[in-house]
């Protein structure tokens, strides 16, 4: 069996999402130690922002007329699309920054989009958990309410777009204790650091006995 796990922070081993992923991978191990994880971390290792026009004008290129810089961007933009195709199951940990998907993630998704047929269900029926954290609450009755861009667009592009059997799991209030002016929410961000990791776990272990 083969896992896909992405992972896009920015904050190396202070990732709260990679935290979590990193317990539903072990889960998973537990259950299949057999597993092989195909990794990539947009975060530490980010795809060039250029390469998704370049593949898109490349697309309506002749192939015998393309220059080698769009030869490349669209070898890139394929062997993403394969990922998603050849995996069995997938493991996405990707943050909430600036009130949506980080630009690393959106790009992922752009060459993905571009490296295939845009009806083509690269998941269709594969279990994925998708782990998102977010700094702050933005839940119905904060004054932020309606601000998260995130998980609904990633709800789109998973689980409607590509047709994974999407397991999410969310964390707010990741900086608490970090950031003073949410000092008051300590006790309610350990307790959703709590729930989450349970949730992670549970998820790992359950979707790799399947």
């Amino acid at each position: 069996m083969a896992v896909l796990r992405i992972d896009a922070s920015i904050q190396g081993p202070a990732s709260a999402s990679s935290e979590l992923a990193d317990l539903a991978e072990a889960e998973w191990t537990t259950v299949r130690p057999e597993t092989d994880f195909v990794r990539r971390h947009l975060g530490a290792s980010p795809l060039p922002a250029d390469a998704w026009a370049t593949v898109v004008h490349a697309n309506f290129t002749p192939e015998d007329q393309r220059t080698d810089e769009q030869r490349t961007a669209v070898a890139l933009a394929r062997q993403l699309a394969a990922e998603l195709r050849d995996a069995d199951a997938a493991i996405l940990a990707l943050p909430f920054y600036n009130y949506g998907v980080s630009q690393h993630v959106k790009t992922w998704v752009d060459l993905v989009l571009a490296g295939t047929d845009p009806s083509e269900k690269l998941l269709g029926g594969k279990p994925v958990i998708v782990l998102t954290t977010r700094g702050g609450s933005y839940a119905p009755g904060s004054p932020r309410e309606g601000w998260d861009h995130n998980t609904a667009y990633l709800r789109t592009i998973v689980q409607d777009l590509w047709g994974g059997d999407l397991t999410m799991i969310e964390r707010e209030f990741t900086l608490a204790g970090v950031n003073p002016v949410l000092d008051q929410f300590i006790e309610t961000g350990e307790l959703m650091k709590k729930a989450a990791h349970e949730a992670a776990l549970h998820a790992g272990r359950t979707l790799a006995a399947r």
